[in-house]
């Protein structure tokens, strides 16, 4: 796992001394685990002997989303909210003690804040996280009143010069799956506008809730831990 892991977002191939460091393996024990994990097509030996990610790495993060049933219902819902905001929208799940981007939806202006999908992100810096950490309990004044008001908004906390605002997303018995956002330049977005987008974020939120819970959605009153799967 550790050998999968080295390859950074954009890195399309590694040769086998760089796995080998990024991982403190020997080469011969790196060399090893490569080609068993080749014999289950996780990676792939390319004809000038470095090494790729191989089909069965692209499966398994397909299986990943398809939990959320990624093409029925966030991504028509990201883009519904990215038409009706004119920012980037994504959804954000919980992965132990960090956030990670599961679908993002690119908004259509030149300047925008990207993303990467899949990088852990902290969980108390910026509004997606602060939304997760509300609604599984988190004490605290702050996410008190996240939890009452049911968004949070965010300018700089995590990265300077963007603004997030962010409402959580629900699955059957209530339970919390993630946050949905939409975030976008700080110049773009300040307070009050953060403010004013806050009732479409919600229902958006909503709907998506609604369609994962199989529309079933039972009262509001549990808070309970946050897990990404439904």
């Amino acid at each position: 796992m550790q050998l999968i892991d080295a390859f950074a977002l954009g890195e399309s191939h590694l040769p086998l001394a760089e796995l080998s460091r990024r991982c403190g393996l020997h080469k011969t024990t790196a060399l090893r685990i490569a080609r068993t994990l080749a014999q289950s097509g996780y990676l792939v030996q390319r004809d000038d002997g470095d090494w790729r990610l191989g089909p069965a790495a692209g499966w398994l993060g397909a299986r990943y989303q398809a939990g959320f049933d990624v093409q029925n219902v966030l991504e028509p819902a990201l883009r519904a909210l990215t038409m009706a905001s004119g920012e980037s929208a994504a959804f954000y799940v919980r992965e132990g003690n960090v956030r990670t981007c599961l679908v993002r939806v690119e908004g259509p202006q030149a300047l925008r804040h990207h993303a990467r999908m899949g990088e852990g992100l902290p969980l108390d810096r910026g509004s997606p996280g602060r939304v997760i950490l509300a609604f599984s309990g988190e004490p605290g004044d702050l996410y008190e009143t996240i939890r009452r008001r049911g968004f949070h908004w965010s300018i700089g906390e995590r990265e300077q010069g963007v603004a997030t605002i962010s409402a959580p997303v629900f699955g059957k018995h209530w339970r919390l799956l993630g946050s949905v956002c939409v975030s976008g330049p700080a110049s773009r977005l300040p307070q009050h506008k953060l403010e004013e987008m806050s009732k479409t974020v919600i229902a958006a939120a909503n709907q998506i809730s609604y369609e994962l819970a199989g529309n079933a959605m039972p009262s509001p009153t549990l808070v309970r831990a946050s897990h990404w799967h439904p």
